[in-house]
């Protein structure tokens, strides 16, 4: 039996629904009703979404985008442990805190770089097309795992404590997945020839330091509207990447494609619209300023983009 991407589905599908139900049953919840459906409806997208029809689908969607809207995915008061007993476990356990944390890369390279060995019977182990999702996955089991060993508690907690992060996170845990789908809505939708049209009018692509800070710049400033790294590279990479830098300068897409999406992350750093790395931090830590994250960031985000604008200059085309 070969362990597929539907198996990782399923595990955040099924997080979700205990998470989705625990807030539904929960009395003090000033939403439970609004705030559980949210959940459970965004869990039978990972459970069912491949055996329902698109329409369906895209209606549940709409159904979670109204409950957000209308302000029904309100944070409640969960149970947590006394702060005397997390400080006793704190300093029980010290640095040893970080070795869960640990375990999910080193998992995830493990499971990626020898999952092409894993092959019995001439049937593999483990999906190859999606071995890096899959060994974040079994990576994350297992950290869980080691952190219940660690921490001498249940999977139980575990949960408790995943539905106060998703309480904290709010709708804004949805944004990553749902602005990945704007970008190849977008991209179907011609926005990338658009923008091809756009840059090849208004700028001169003949030189190809022009032609990579384009492409940089553009992965920024794409991430900055739409919040999200992986919405933006449809749009950049099938307006400017592929035609300029590939097709018209040979140079290695790979390279692109790795350095590429760097420079969009240093949109993501300047960005309200990446509402959970930049907004909801600043909530949580009750911060005066909602934009205090976003304009610490701005200096490092602003550097590490002339520098990768350099790299990709460099390193693409050697």
């Amino acid at each position: 039996m070969t362990l597929t991407i539907n198996y990782l589905f399923w595990l955040v599908g099924l997080v979700l629904l205990i998470v989705g139900g625990m807030i539904l049953t929960d009395r003090e919840h000033p939403k439970r009703f609004f705030a559980g459906s949210f959940w459970i409806l965004y869990a039978l997208v990972f459970l069912i979404g491949d055996v329902l029809p698109a329409d369906v689908v895209g209606v549940l969607v709409i159904v979670m985008a109204l409950i957000a809207g209308f302000g029904g995915v309100t944070a409640g008061k969960p149970r947590l442990l006394s702060d005397a007993a997390r400080n006793a476990s704190a300093k029980r356990l010290g640095n040893k805190l970080f070795v869960p944390a640990l375990t999910i890369p080193v998992v995830t390279v493990i499971v990626t770089l020898f999952a092409s060995h894993l092959v019995f019977g001439g049937i593999p182990l483990v999906e190859l097309k999606n071995v890096t999702l899959i060994g974040f996955g079994i990576g994350c089991v297992i950290a869980l795992a080691v952190a219940c060993v660690m921490t001498r508690d249940t999977v139980g907690q575990s949960m408790k404590e995943a539905r106060r992060l998703v309480d904290a996170l709010s709708w804004a845990a949805v944004l990553p997945q749902m602005l990945g789908m704007l970008g190849l809505v977008f991209s179907d939708a011609g926005v990338g020839k658009a923008v091809a049209h756009v840059t090849t009018a208004y700028i001169s692509l003949d030189y190809r330091l022009v032609a990579v800070a384009t492409y940089c710049i553009g992965m920024a400033l794409f991430t900055m509207v739409m919040g999200n790294g992986f919405a933006a590279f449809p749009v950049m990479t099938g307006g400017v990447g592929v035609p300029i830098l590939v097709g018209v300068f040979h140079g290695n897409p790979a390279t692109m494609v790795a350095i590429g999406m760097f420079s969009g992350y240093c949109g993501t750093l300047m960005t309200p619209m990446a509402a959970n790395f930049n907004i909801v931090p600043a909530a949580l830590l009750e911060l005066p300023d909602k934009n205090a994250v976003i304009k610490v960031q701005v200096p490092t985000a602003l550097t590490l983009l002339v520098i990768n604008i350099f790299l990709l200059n460099w390193l693409m085309f050697l």
